[in-house]
Order: structure tokens, then C-alpha cells, then sequence
């Protein structure tokens, strides 16, 4: 069997569901913990590991919100965005929508404007000296409720506080409990100012879930999206419509959405027409990165290298960088696999 984790290594790719707590490696952790000894997050970064093991998606979400307090001067986040994108150049990471959660940060007596002013920061700072663009998607922590939808709306639509590198608008966290019509009002709002709806939703629940992110906030992609494939109608739909499933794999292993690897539904997606991307959602503390994810996907889908090139041109199509940027990426994509050496 062909080795393709070189070839994956160097692979341009474009990456949309990855969140931006959940990408601060075992070192940025630790050093943040250590700035806050007050904190329960471990500041030794082999300990990490341990803590980053999760009994189910409840214990999962726990354990993000305590990293999630690590965050807590507009220092930290700087440093953490900078950081992030450091990791993605590595990996070859050409384009990245970054979900951000700001209203984790206002709450906890951050200030909006100093918020805003270190994410950009951070983006320009990381474009030019790594050459990896970010743009930003706001997503409300759904276990916080409507105060925080609201919230989260209105950091999204302010003029002169909206940041320049804001594309999306987003939903997260549990998904049992938290329903998804009731977040109608906020997603048109942010609908409305010329974002992009891009909701979790079918992960833990089941595809009435992806149905109401469709119907009721307008989904033009959907984050995971794992029980879709329980509704032929719902599948159909997404191909039909060119709604682009999230797809991350580890994640899913991780926080027991999906039982075992082998049991993964990816390959039902891919063989329903869905536009499929995959994506590392919260790398480090799954033990995982975007390059991984590819390995993983490339060995579910039995693909080899062109049919990986065609999945990380999947992520370019499904982006919502413009048309020029998107034909920037998929000409070196294809470039890149042009030269790629015979096997």
C-alpha cells in the first residue's frame, strides 16, 4: 500500500471546520494555564493528553469551556491566534475559516473592541509572515442561550466592530436540549448583514436537527452532520443542493458521536453526491491535525493521491473565500499533484 502521508504533508489545503480554543496546542495550553495558576487545566503538556480524554460528548464540552477560562486577556487571545495559524502553515493549511467564540471572551471581562483588535492582529500578522489567510466564523455557544445569541449577533453586525475578516456566522456546542428554530432571529440578522450560516447540527442528535439548521437558519453548510445519512430525503437534499457536510472524523471517535472508526458514516455521505470536506474541528485535544484527518479519510474512502487532491479541492469549492482566491488555491492543488512523482 502507497505511503500518501508524504504526499498529504505537502498537499495545499483549505480548512472550515476548526475551532479557535480548540486548536491551541499542548504548549500554548500549558503556557496559558501557567499564566492562570487558578485554573484545572494541567500545565504540563504531556499531562495534557490525559486530560484531553473524553467519556462522552457532555464531558468533551467540560473540559473545552476549562481551556476556554485559560483565555482571558486580549494577550492570550493574540498569542493563541497567532499560534494557531503558525500550526496550520505546517501543515500546508492554505485557507482557514476559524470558528471563534467571542462572547466566551466578553463575558469573561475582555473588552469587544480589544477583542476585535487581537484576532486582526493576529490574522494579518500570521498572512504575512506564513502566507496562511484566515477569516472568521462567530458561532453563539448554544449551551449559553439567547443572551448569547444575542450577544454574539450583535459583535457580528455593529459596523465598526464587526472585524474585517468575519465571513460566517455559527452554532455550536450540545446540540441535546438546545434546539435549533430557536436561533432563527439571530442567524437572519446575521443573514441580513452579508454573513454566511454555517451551523453544528446532526452530530449528537439526529437528521431533524440538520433539517431545522436548514430550514430555520439557513444552512449553507453544516458542521458534522454524521446522522444525516439515517434520512435518504435528507441526503439527497444536501447533494442536490450543493450543502457541504463538515466531516471530522477524530473528533467524532473522540467525543463518542460515532462508535468506532471503521463504523464512521463518511463513505455513505461520499456515495450519496454530498460535498464532503474533512476537517480536525479541536486538533490538539483530540490528538489529531488536518493532515491526520486526510490519512484517515484517505483510508475510509480508499483514496489515493488524486482523489485526495479532489476532497482538499472539495473544502476550496465549499469555502467562502472569492472566486479568485478559490482558483488560486485549487490551480496549486492541482499543480502540486501534477508533480507529484509516479509511485
Amino acid at each position: 500500500m502507497t505511503d500518501l502521508h508524504p504526499f498529504i504533508a505537502g498537499l495545499p489545503k483549505a480548512e472550515l471546520h476548526v475551532h479557535h480554543v480548540g486548536s491551541a496546542s499542548p504548549r500554548i495550553v500549558a503556557e496559558l494555564a501557567a499564566r492562570h495558576p487558578d485554573s484545572k487545566v494541567p500545565t504540563d503538556p504531556e499531562a495534557l493528553a490525559d486530560y484531553f480524554t473524553f467519556t462522552d460528548f457532555a464531558h468533551f464540552i467540560d473540559v473545552y469551556l476549562s481551556v476556554v477560562d485559560l483565555v482571558r486577556t486580549p494577550e492570550d487571545v493574540r498569542l493563541l491566534t497567532f499560534e494557531v495559524a503558525r500550526d496550520m502553515a505546517r501543515q500546508n493549511i492554505r485557507y482557514a475559516e476559524l470558528t471563534v467564540t467571542p462572547y466566551s471572551s466578553t463575558r469573561r471581562g475582555i473588552d469587544e473592541n480589544a477583542f476585535m483588535d487581537a484576532i486582526e492582529d493576529a490574522r494579518k500578522a500570521a498572512e504575512a509572515e506564513f502566507g496562511t489567510v484566515l477569516r472568521w466564523c462567530f458561532d453563539i455557544p448554544g449551551e449559553a442561550g439567547l443572551e448569547a445569541a444575542e450577544e454574539t449577533a450583535r459583535l457580528a453586525t455593529t459596523d465598526g466592530l464587526r472585524p474585517e475578516g468575519l465571513v460566517a456566522f455559527g452554532l455550536g456546542g450540545p446540540e441535546i436540549g438546545v434546539p435549533r428554530p430557536q436561533f432563527k432571529p439571530y442567524f437572519d440578522r446575521a443573514r441580513a448583514a452579508g454573513l454566511r450560516s454555517v451551523p453544528h447540527a446532526g452530530e449528537t442528535t439526529g437528521p431533524e436537527t440538520v433539517w431545522d439548521a436548514i430550514r430555520d437558519l439557513g444552512a449553507e453548510r453544516i458542521g458534522h452532520g454524521t446522522s444525516s445519512v439515517r434520512d435518504p430525503e435528507l441526503l439527497a437534499y444536501l447533494a442536490g443542493h450543493r450543502i457541504a457536510l463538515e466531516v471530522c472524523p477524530t473528533s467524532n471517535i473522540a467525543t463518542r458521536a460515532v462508535a468506532v472508526l471503521d463504523e464512521h458514516p463518511i463513505r455513505r455521505m461520499v456515495d450519496a453526491g454530498v460535498l464532503v470536506t474533512v476537517n480536525s474541528d479541536d486538533p490538539p485535544m483530540f490528538g489529531t491535525d488536518l493532515n491526520n484527518e486526510y490519512a484517515v479519510a484517505a483510508r475510509l474512502l480508499d483514496l489515493d493521491e488524486r482523489g485526495l487532491a479532489a476532497l482538499a479541492k472539495n473544502a476550496v469549492e465549499a469555502s467562502f473565500l472569492d472566486e479568485a482566491g478559490k482558483a488560486r488555491i485549487a490551480a496549486e492543488i492541482d499543480a502540486y499533484t501534477e508533480a507529484w512523482p509516479a509511485r
